[in-house]
């Protein structure tokens, strides 16, 4: 078991963060970081994969793994992530079928994108399985699945010239915005919510970032030089949110995705958003970290355990947001929600580690 650490700790945040804000009008949720920016959670955790992938490809001395167990490390957590999205997938449509079943509704059978299976399941099952029929609040792992898919190959570009892996997935990028390229829903209408084609530049970032600083050091050192740059675009981006001023997308110039703030297509606003906030909060867990050790000690225990997290964080999100449809929601629900919730996610994270000694003593 690691030991307590930044990457486990912001990864552990935004665990609980996307937990809170997969039960929309709850509450806690006004007094997330998503609600006071352009970013989210969701580009944070998908950085610090790419983070981590770079720390997991190396031994402890800094050497980079034989390319043939990079790529099957690569692959299998892959596979992993694969088969999560699909028990995740069908407890959620289980879910929502009792929920159903239970308040003699029919029309909870439509939540979230629902609606499809239980019109259609024959083809929607094959679109299951394909990653191409998604619910709603269900999408980020199917992204995960592609984007570490894909990722071997960048790794491996990386470790030869990480400025061309850089220019491969920055060129990537703009032709999806410009062309507006993304894979398409199936057999429903629509494309994917998150778009692996912009969304693989955020995991290159994170891994080129990790080698660079691991190589030189120097990171440290342009992060403490640019801090006032990443505080003033923090400050922007509480200015325009809390003022909810966006572009419309109708009104901007062509290629409108490069003026917008849409989540999709993971456009430069939102990008260059976060990498302020990478800048201005990344001193802050040197400092906060011996002053609040208990809540240190959960986060980073979410983070080590982030795929197992992250799903059961799915399932009891869905189990709030159906939990308050019943109900009509109210503080006491939200509160209830919130403890259920934060309970649940530290249980799965303890249990997951207390299996992993138990097969060790085996």
């Amino acid at each position: 078991m690691r030991d307590p650490n930044a990457i486990d700790f912001w990864r552990g945040l935004a665990l609980v963060t996307i937990f809170i804000n997969h039960v929309p009008g709850n509450t806690f949720e006004r007094y997330t970081y998503s609600q006071y920016g352009i970013s989210d959670a969701a580009e944070l955790f998908v950085f610090l994969a790419g983070w981590s992938i770079g720390i997991a490809t190396r031994g402890r001395d800094g050497v980079a793994e034989p390319r043939p167990r990079t790529i099957l490390r690569l692959l299998s957590r892959t596979i992993e992530v694969y088969r999560a999205q699909l028990t995740v997938m069908a407890l959620a449509l289980a879910m929502i079928a009792g929920t159903a079943l239970v308040l003699d509704n029919p029309l909870i059978l439509e939540w979230h994108n629902a609606g499809g299976f239980f019109a259609d399941p024959i083809q929607t099952i094959v679109g299951m399985v394909l990653l191409t029929h998604q619910l709603g609040f269900f999408n980020i792992l199917p992204l995960y699945v592609v984007l570490l898919g894909i990722a071997p190959a960048f790794v491996l570009v990386a470790r030869e010239s990480r400025v061309l892996a850089l220019l491969l997935s920055s060129g990537l990028y703009v032709l999806s915005l410009v062309e507006e390229w993304n894979l398409p829903s199936w057999p429903g209408q629509g494309d994917w919510f998150f778009n692996p084609f912009c969304w693989q530049l955020l995991l290159v970032l994170g891994f080129v970032m990790q080698d660079w600083n691991r190589a030189s050091g120097t990171l440290r050192l342009w992060s403490r030089r640019l801090f006032p740059l990443g505080l003033a675009v923090v400050v922007l981006g509480i200015v325009l949110s809390v003022l909810e001023i966006r572009p419309d997308p109708m009104s901007v110039p062509e290629p409108r995705l490069l003026f917008t703030f849409d989540k999709t297509y993971l456009t430069p606003a939102r990008l260059l958003h976060f990498l302020g906030v990478l800048l201005a909060f990344g001193p802050v867990y040197g400092i906060i970290a011996p002053r609040i050790g208990i809540v240190v000690k959960y986060l980073t225990s979410l983070g080590r355990n982030s795929l197992a997290v992250f799903s059961m964080g799915s399932i009891l999100s869905l189990g709030g947001q159906l939990l308050r449809f019943r109900t009509g929601g109210g503080l006491l629900v939200d509160v209830a929600v919130l403890a259920c919730g934060i309970l649940g996610l530290g249980l799965t994270a303890w249990f997951v580690e207390w299996r992993g000694r138990t097969r060790v003593r085996t």
